[in-house]
């Protein structure tokens, strides 16, 4: 077990703290956070491979779909307006579908946040993901805190030179493949990566990767935490979502305040110490460049890298780990009214400790019930609702559609026998990826018969269609009643369009317009 004095001092200055936050016209103070190793570290390595595997590796994911449609797993089809997703197929019209998951998405944002805060920033926030990997790629070419920090005050060498241009080269280079995975979601992949690397590309798909390489480039590896501090709004926003039982990474001063680097020395004078040895280990790892033992600031993305760093400083003075905890607001305000006694004194540490050393029974430590609260269930009660809703909607939608316009300019033609015709363009889409044979049948509209235009068969009340697979494929139709049926100015009729194999079918409600005299 070691002294407090044999704790390792680091010189780390909180350049992003509330306290001395600079105005907006300010230069920027760089950040230099040291490596942290932990449980929560390990943990963001665990998160930060499986989002970026997900990213690089979702579009050369196959799914089988027959000889009549792309076998992509996830394809944004701009070309042909569909968006695959593995056995879901979505046409534009029903993008209310993506709509809805953009909903789950926000009230799942809320859920999170509510119970445990900016977790999405601190893990799978792609700003948070792709500066994590920036540093990687920084400390394995100009090394840890110090050394970085000597290297950049230092002048430039030939050694400077090279470290900097090897490491810029790298983020560049992650860039661009950022870039062309993005692209990749929007074509067939094997084929885009050839066209790319042979120049037949078309110019949108080099215009897009040298864009998202400099917007990846400069947000990852220039302003970094900036981006979270001045241009995500989400910050600003999170406060709302926000309640004493949220957890939150929280400095507990109940339990570290009077802070001391000479612990010995004041306990020998009679005066109460905390644990925290003032080591500013918490500030040195963490990426924001702010000391959470301010408080909650704007700028903390509760990465909770500083719970490691604090933790390991804790073990090596042979004291309990939590001096910074995730915590809830609740629990940090009922223990410092514990080490005040009531507020009626400053913090005294020796309050919250039995006379042998342990923590009071009296003290309040998180359990995982405390975030189950009504206004959790509340949101994942609408999450829940929103994505059965969605479900039973993609599980019993139809894949066949039928619609019909009636041409305005002649209403009605009288034919030489005395009967009247209507034209109608008629849409049937078919919206699977194989051909079938549509049915098309008037109900209704007493004696009318119907002819197609195109299509070599005697008028009759139905007609078959062959529609290729995802295909929307319109139709001149032509619908004749004769004189002596006609019972109004405008009668209404439907188009019913069946698949027989299927047993699926659509109708649409259409009007047969008329003459005064026809009757």
């Amino acid at each position: 077990m070691l002294d407090n004095t044999q704790i390792e001092r680091l010189e780390a200055e909180a350049v992003n703290s509330a306290k001395v936050r600079q105005p907006l016209y300010a230069a920027r103070k760089k950040v230099f956070p040291k490596r942290a190793t932990g449980s929560f570290r390990q943990f963001k390595w665990l998160v930060m491979a499986i989002t970026l595997g997900i990213y690089y590796l979702t579009p050369w994911l196959r799914w089988d779909r027959g000889p009549f449609a792309p076998d992509q797993a996830v394809l944004l089809d701009l070309a042909n307006r569909r968006f695959y997703f593995f056995f879901i197929e979505i046409w534009p019209q029903e993008f209310y579908y993506v709509a809805a998951l953009l909903v789950m998405a926000g009230v799942g944002l809320f859920l999170i946040t509510s119970t445990v805060g900016r977790a999405w920033c601190g893990y799978t926030c792609p700003q948070t993901v792709w500066v994590d990997l920036f540093l990687v790629v920084e400390r394995a070419i100009e090394g840890d805190r110090n050394a970085r920090i000597k290297l950049d005050a230092g002048p430039w060498t030939a050694r400077k030179l090279v470290l900097r241009i090897s490491k810029h080269a790298i983020w560049l280079v992650i860039g661009a493949v950022t870039g062309g995975a993005w692209i990749f979601y929007f074509a067939d992949a094997p084929t885009l990566a050839r066209e790319l690397f042979t120049g037949t590309a078309a110019p949108i798909a080099y215009i897009t990767v040298a864009v998202l390489t400099a917007t990846t480039y400069t947000f990852g590896g220039l302003m970094r935490e900036q981006v979270c501090t001045y241009m995500c709004p989400w910050p600003r926003i999170q406060a709302a979502m926000l309640d004493e039982h949220s957890l939150t990474v929280t400095y507990n001063d109940w339990r570290g305040e009077p802070r001391s680097r000479h612990a010995k020395k004041v306990l020998a004078a009679g005066q109460p110490v905390g644990d925290c040895v003032d080591c500013n280990a918490c500030v040195a790892v963490c990426p924001m460049g702010i000391d959470i033992r301010d408080g909650q600031q704007l700028e903390c993305i509760t990465c909770a890298l500083c719970i490691d760093a604090c933790d390991s400083v804790m073990d090596k003075l042979g004291r309990e780990h939590g001096l910074i905890s995730y915590a809830t607001l609740s629990d940090y305000n009922a223990n410092m009214m514990l080490a005040t006694a009531g507020g009626a004194t400053s913090v005294n540490p020796s309050l919250i400790r039995t006379a042998d050393g342990p923590f009071s029974d009296k003290v309040a430590h998180f359990h995982i019930r405390k975030i189950f609260r009504p206004r959790t269930y509340v949101y994942m009660g609408i999450w829940s609702l929103i994505g059965l809703g969605l479900l039973y909607s993609l599980l019993t939608r139809d894949r066949l559609e039928v619609n019909v316009l009636h041409d305005r300019n002649p209403q009605f033609v009288t034919l030489s026998d005395g009967s009247i015709r209507n034209g109608y363009t008629v849409k049937l889409l078919n919206m699977i990826p194989e051909p079938r044979t549509i049915v098309v049948t008037l109900q209704g509209l007493e004696g009318a018969e119907m002819s197609v235009v195109g299509i070599d068969l005697p008028a009759g009340r139905s007609v078959p269609i062959s529609v290729e697979p995802d295909r929307l494929k319109m139709l001149k139709v032509f619908v004749r009643q004769p004189a002596g049926q006609i019972q109004g100015t405008a009668q209404t009729f439907k188009f019913r369009a069946e698949d027989k194999a299927s047993f699926e079918s659509d109708e649409y409600t259409a009007t047969f317009n008329a003459p005064e005299i026809a009757r």
